[in-house]
Order: C-alpha cells, then sequence, then structure tokens
C-alpha cells in the first residue's frame, strides 16, 4: 500500500529589495532578514542582488522608493570597544 504524503506549503518567494537608508546608502536586503548588504552605488547593489538571486531559487528583486531601515548598524566602532568588551555586555 502506498501512503499518501501532503506535499510542503510552498514557501513564499524571496524578495530582494534595492535601496537607500536615510543618510544615502545604498542597501540590498531580502524579506527574510537573513542577507543585508551595503553599497557606495545603485549599479553595485544592483549587481550583488543579481549574483545573489541566482542562489535563491524564485527570488525577485524590487527596487524600494522609500527608505530602508538596516538591520545591521553601520555606526562606528569605538577604540574601547573590543571582542572582549562586547562579549561581557551581551
Amino acid at each position: 500500500m502506498l501512503s499518501t504524503t501532503d506535499p510542503e506549503p510552498d514557501q513564499p518567494a524571496c524578495v530582494l529589495k534595492v535601496g537607500q537608508d536615510t543618510a544615502g546608502h545604498w542597501l540590498v536586503q531580502d524579506s527574510g532578514g537573513r542577507l543585508e548588504g551595503r553599497f557606495i552605488s545603485l549599479a553595485t547593489a544592483m549587481a550583488f542582488a543579481r549574483a545573489e538571486r541566482h542562489s535563491l531559487p524564485g527570488a525577485t528583486i524590487e527596487r524600494s522608493d522609500t527608505p530602508l531601515i538596516p538591520n545591521i548598524s553601520f555606526a562606528r566602532v569605538e577604540p574601547w570597544e573590543n571582542a572582549q568588551h562586547l562579549r561581557h555586555a551581551a
């Protein structure tokens, strides 16, 4: 007797958003919050998004008209901040 299994539900397709943050940096972010890149130009951001799309089946690229909010802080690291200090702060 063959058993019938339900296929896994389709996962939503990944969207790679390309846009600027409020400081004018170009960002690429995926819709799942697992990927983020910061770039100096739209051209380099788009090249990165196109390259990443090949490893994400069904992914699409969208240009964001509203400022993107960085997931990774781009704040400058102070000289007194080091790995040992950060480990104790966690």
